[in-house]
C-alpha cells in the first residue's frame, strides 16, 4: 500500500472538506508497502472510484465485486429491505472514510439494489435528495466535480484492491485497539475467556474481507458430475470449436473457459491470420448465411458467440479490411493494384453483409496495459453482447502497467503473462494470446525446417508457465516469399503448414496440418485422401509367389 503522508490531518480529520477537494488522478501503484497517515485513508483514491462510477456507470459491478457488500450480523432479524440498507450503510462507511464519499457510495447500492441498473450521476443525485443526505456531501455540484475528476477508468479494480487494504487496516486498528481495552479492563473473565474473543475479532475481519474460495470434494463431484452427464447429453459444448476439427480434437472440444492459449511462431509466418480465422469462424459460426439458399444448410438456431479482438500493431481498418477479404474470398492485393473485377466486388458486398451482424469487436489500442485489457474486456463482458473470447495480437507489445521498467523485460512479459491467465480466470472465457518466438529456432541445423520449442518462446519462461495450452504454427519460411508461376500456384493449392500442439494441461497434444492460402490470408483443414498406406495389411493384395 502506498505510503499517503500527504493526507495525514490527525486522527477524526476524514471528510474535511480539504481532504475531499484533490481532482488529481492517483496512478496505477504498488500496493505493498504499509502507509502511515493519521486517517489511515486516501481520500484521493476514494474520490477516483466513485468518478469511474459516476463517469462511466458499467463500471459498478467491478466496484461493487471488488468491494463488496456485507449484511451486518445483528440485523438478520429485521426484514430483507432493512437488512440490505443497513449492510449497505456499514458497507460503504467501512470502504470510504469519508463521510460524504460513504454516503454516494451507499446511495449508488441502494439505486443499484432498487433498480436494478447500474447507478448513474442522475440517479444518485436522485436518491441522495430523497434520504436527505444530498446538501451533507455539498450539492449536485460535488458530484459533477467527482465524474469530472479523473480522464481513464482503466486502473479502477487497481484502485479498488487499494482501498480495500485501506479498509482493512482501519479494522485491524479497530480490533487490536478493543483487544487493548479488554486486556485492560477484564471484567472478571478468564483469561481464556478474554483470548477466544479477541481471536474472533481477528478471524472476523479476516473472514469480512477475504472471501473464502475453499470448497468441498462433495460439492466439487457432484459439480463434475453434473457438467459430464450436459456433455454426454449434447447440452453443452465442451469448449468453443476453432472451426479446425483436428485440432479441436486435440483441445477436447475446443477452446476451454478459464484457460490462456498461447499461439507462437516466427514473424511473417501468419500469426495474425489464423487468430482472425478462428475469430472468424466463431463469431460467424451461429449466424444465418443469405448466401446459403437451402434452409437444410443454415447453421442451427444456437446462441451467437461474441470475440474481443485486440489488435496491438494492425489498426481497426487494416483488421476489417482482412476479415471481409478472407470472407469474400477476394484478394486483397487484387483491390490494391486494381485488377479486380465485377465478380468479386459482388462478393465483397455479399461478404460485408454476412460480417455485418457477426459479434466481433475490434479495439486497435497500441502500447495496451494489462489494466487496460480488463477494464475493457470486463466492460464488454457485462454488455449486452456479452463476451465469449478474447484474442490478444500479441503478447510481446503489451504492458505491465505496474512495473518499472528498471525490473527488466523478462519481469515485466512475466507479469502481463500472469494477467492474462488471471483474466481468463475471472471472467470465466478462454483467451487467446499471440506470442513471438525467439530466435534460437533460426540458429538450429536445417533451420528452414525446424520445429520450435517450448523454450523458445520470447523473453519469459513465465508465458510456457501460465499457458494452458501452446500451439505453434510452423511452416517453411520462404514459401510465401516465392513469386511467379509458383507462388501462384502456392495461392491456388495452399501452403502447407503445421499446427503443433506443444503443450496440453487438459488434453492431448499432436500436429494438425493446415493448408495456408497467402493470397487470402486464409488456413484451410486439409481432408484427409486415402491412399495405400491406409489398406490394412490384411486387405493388401498378396505378391505372386
Amino acid at each position: 500500500m502506498p505510503d499517503r503522508s500527504d493526507h495525514a490531518h490527525g486522527a477524526g480529520a476524514a471528510g474535511t472538506g480539504e481532504d475531499s477537494s484533490r481532482n488529481a488522478v492517483p496512478a496505477a501503484r504498488s500496493s505493498n508497502s504499509i502507509p502511515q497517515t493519521a486517517d489511515y485513508a486516501d481520500y484521493e483514491m476514494e474520490r477516483s472510484v466513485l468518478a469511474c462510477v459516476l463517469a462511466d456507470p458499467t463500471c459498478f459491478n467491478t466496484v461493487a465485486t471488488r468491494l463488496g457488500v456485507r449484511i451486518l450480523p445483528g440485523s438478520q432479524g429485521k426484514d430483507s429491505a432493512d437488512r440490505a440498507l443497513t449492510g449497505y450503510a456499514r458497507n460503504a462507511k467501512i470502504m470510504f472514510r469519508d463521510p460524504k464519499y460513504a454516503a454516494i457510495y451507499q446511495s449508488m447500492l441502494e439505486v443499484n439494489s432498487r433498480t436494478g441498473n447500474p447507478p448513474d450521476l442522475l440517479s444518485v443525485e436522485d436518491d441522495l435528495l430523497r434520504s436527505g443526505r444530498l446538501e451533507m456531501i455539498g450539492g449536485t455540484g460535488a458530484l459533477f466535480d467527482i465524474q469530472a475528476s479523473i480522464g481513464s477508468v482503466a486502473n479502477v479494480e487497481t484502485w479498488c484492491g487499494i482501498l480495500r487494504q485501506w479498509a482493512m487496516l482501519r479494522e485491524m486498528i479497530n480490533a487490536c485497539t478493543s483487544a487493548l481495552q479488554i486486556c485492560r479492563e477484564p471484567g472478571g473473565k478468564e483469561i481464556h475467556e478474554l483470548l477466544d474473543g479477541i481471536e474472533q475479532s481477528f478471524f472476523a475481519v479476516r473472514n469480512d474481507f477475504v472471501r473464502s474460495e475453499i470448497r468441498s470434494i462433495g460439492e466439487l463431484v457432484t459439480d463434475a458430475f453434473n457438467h459430464f452427464v450436459a456433455l454426454m447429453n449434447k447440452e453443452i459444448e465442451p469448449g468453443i470449436p476453432t472451426g479446425f476439427p483436428q485440432l479441436d480434437n486435440l483441445l477436447g472440444g475446443g477452446l476451454k473457459k478459464q484457460e490462456m492459449v498461447v499461439l507462437a511462431a516466427r514473424p511473417s509466418i501468419g500469426k495474425t491470420a489464423l487468430a482472425l480465422n478462428i475469430a472468424r469462424n466463431i463469431a460467424m459460426r451461429n449466424l444465418p448465411d443469405k448466401r446459403i439458399t437451402d434452409p437444410d444448410q443454415q447453421p442451427v438456431n444456437k446462441q451467437l458467440k461474441s470475440v474481443a479482438f485486440f489488435s496491438l500493431e494492425m489498426s481497426a481498418e487494416q483488421v476489417a479490411q482482412r476479415l471481409l477479404c478472407t470472407e469474400s474470398k477476394v484478394s486483397l492485393s487484387s483491390i490494391s493494384d486494381g485488377t479486380f473485377n465485377i465478380e468479386e466486388t459482388n462478393r465483397l458486398s455479399r461478404g460485408a453483409e454476412a460480417l455485418t451482424n457477426a459479434r466481433l469487436f475490434i479495439d486497435p489500442t497500441g502500447g495496451l496495459s494489462v489494466f487496460e485489457l480488463r477494464a475493457k474486456a470486463r466492460k464488454l463482458k457485462e454488455s449486452e453482447a456479452g463476451l465469449d473470447l478474447v484474442i490478444i495480437d500479441y503478447l510481446q507489445l503489451m504492458r505491465a502497467g505496474d512495473v518499472s521498467s528498471r525490473d527488466g523485460r523478462q519481469v515485466e512479459v512475466s507479469a502481463i503473462s500472469g494477467g492474462i491467465k488471471k483474466l481468463a480466470k475471472d471472467l470465466d472465457i478462454p483467451v487467446l494470446v499471440l506470442s513471438q518466438l525467439n530466435r534460437e529456432v533460426e540458429k538450429t541445423p536445417n533451420n528452414k525446417t525446424a520445429r520450435p520449442r517450448l523454450s523458445n518462446l520470447r523473453e519469459s519462461g513465465s508465458i510456457e508457465q501460465d499457458a494452458d495450452v501452446v500451439i505453434f504454427l510452423h511452416r517453411d519460411r520462404d514459401e510465401a516469399k516465392e513469386t511467379g508461376l509458383d507462388n501462384r500456384e502456392k495461392n491456388r493449392n495452399g501452403v502447407e503448414s503445421l499446427l503443433l500442439v506443444e503443450k496440453n494441461r487438459n488434453g492431448k497434444t499432436g500436429e494438425v496440418h493446415v493448408n495456408f492460402f497467402p493470397s487470402l490470408m486464409e488456413f484451410r483443414s486439409i481432408t484427409h485422401k486415402y491412399g495405400n498406406g491406409d489398406i490394412p495389411d490384411s486387405m493388401k493384395e498378396k505378391p505372386k509367389s
